[in-house]
């Protein structure tokens, strides 16, 4: 099932709980705006190229929509919708003043000189600028851009608007990037998987570990996660997987990585075979690379007790069920990987305000945010008597529902 079909079955399970009016569902559900945009550069070998730019913006009832820019060679609309869907669901469970969008541009980042990628990304931003901004659309770097991409960004954006740093997230700290970013979507896997084993009396320490993706999400849990005493026993990434009972020394497989461009040939454990990572015997499971690895085929062999979704969208529906019924508890995506926008939230704010904070205060609001986005989710699970995955549906939809309702929708 891709992602555009579960995520269009989770929002109309949570309409169902919560007795939506299925003309405010229908509305929810169509996003406000889709553009799509010809971005033409010539190469450095004075060639012309042309790709395809597009920005979905899915809802705005909440504040101004928020979501990545992805450049990739396919980018596909459908998964591109899902995904702008899933940020509007996602801001409202954070409980933070947005809405969703997801864009990006289809091309081999990997193929393009930075010169041409800077070209690429001011041509792209000529396109949309009058469509994005600060109270409008905030976009931020999603796979294939970093702070870089959006720092061309804002510099084209300013031209037009003047200086604006707001207008995107996930900046450079020079340019008002906030501290505390590049950590914060491992940061919030690691609050959220505390909140969620606090409930049945436990904590990070002495729990083992397994984390599916060593990029940026992957590592910096697993260096949190360890750091506050947690057992990290297994790891795999794009390269190949590691294993060792006692524990994995992360910093040393940081350093190994940074060195080797991935953790194949790490000393400080065994080889395993990257397919037999999820099947581990560990207390937590954490998908943090991509979608649809939990599925049918391997839900039964899972002996977590735990799964913590820090990728987008891991686990398929049918492996839900599966995993529900052996009593394995999954804490979903739109919660556990929320740690991200939710800092570039507070980069907005310190951006709009001219104030910038102090890295401890940046990861002490977001421990706030995320304990309190759980508390919520489980106030939703005991009213609507359902799963982590429907409490926090409900609970995002239910808030943009209230929110559309209040604006006037049929006015």
């Amino acid at each position: 099932m891709n992602a555009l079909a579960a995520t269009s079955r989770n929002f109309k399970q949570a309409a169902k709980l919560l007795g939506l009016d299925s003309k405010l569902e229908k509305s929810l559900l169509i996003p406000f705006r889709e553009i799509k945009v010809e971005c033409t550069i010539p190469k450095d070998d004075g060639t012309l190229a042309s790709y395809v730019g597009f920005r979905v913006q899915h809802d705005n009832a909440r504040g101004p929509m928020k979501g990545g820019i992805r450049y990739h060679h396919e980018v596909d609309p459908d998964e591109v919708n899902a995904l702008a869907q899933l940020m509007t669901w996602k801001t409202a469970v954070a409980n933070i003043p947005y809405g969703g969008a997801k864009g990006g541009i289809g091309c081999s980042p990997g193929d393009l000189s930075i010169s041409e990628l800077e070209r690429l990304t001011r041509v792209f931003t000529q396109k949309i600028h009058d469509l994005i901004g600060i109270h409008t659309d905030v976009p931020a770097p999603d796979m294939g851009t970093n702070s870089q991409t959006m720092a061309w960004i804002l510099d084209e954006y300013s031209k037009f608007h003047g200086y604006s740093p707001a207008v995107v997230t996930g900046k450079p700290v020079d340019l008002g990037g906030s501290l505390g970013r590049d950590a914060a979507t491992g940061r919030g896997v690691l609050f959220a998987t505390e909140a969620l084993l606090a409930e049945h009396g436990k904590g990070i320490a002495g729990q083992r570990f397994v984390i599916q993706g060593f990029g940026n999400v992957g590592s910096w849990a697993a260096q949190l996660i360890s750091e506050a005493g947690g057992k990290v026993i297994a790891i795999s990434d794009v390269t190949g997987a590691v294993k060792n009972v006692d524990g994995l020394d992360i910093v040393q497989l940081v350093k190994h990585s940074a060195e080797n461009k991935g953790i194949k040939g790490f000393k400080g454990g065994d080889a395993i075979a990257p397919d037999s990572l999820l099947t581990e015997e560990c207390d937590v499971l954490i998908p943090a690379a991509l979608g649809g690895v939990i599925n049918k085929d391997n839900a039964n062999d899972i002996k977590a007790k735990y799964i913590i979704e820090a990728a987008n969208h891991p686990t398929d529906p049918e492996a839900d069920e599966i995993l529900s019924k052996k009593g394995v508890l999954i804490l979903p995506d739109i919660l556990a990987n929320s740690g991200g926008v939710t800092v570039s939230y507070f980069e907005w704010v310190q951006n709009i305000q001219g104030f910038m904070w102090d890295e401890e205060k940046v990861n002490a609001e977001l421990r706030t945010y995320m304990t309190r986005a759980f508390g919520d989710v489980k106030q939703m699970c005991r009213s609507h008597s359902c799963d982590l995955r429907m409490g926090a549906f409900t609970l995002g939809v239910n808030r943009v529902a209230r929110a559309t309702v209040l604006r006037g929708w049929e006015a």
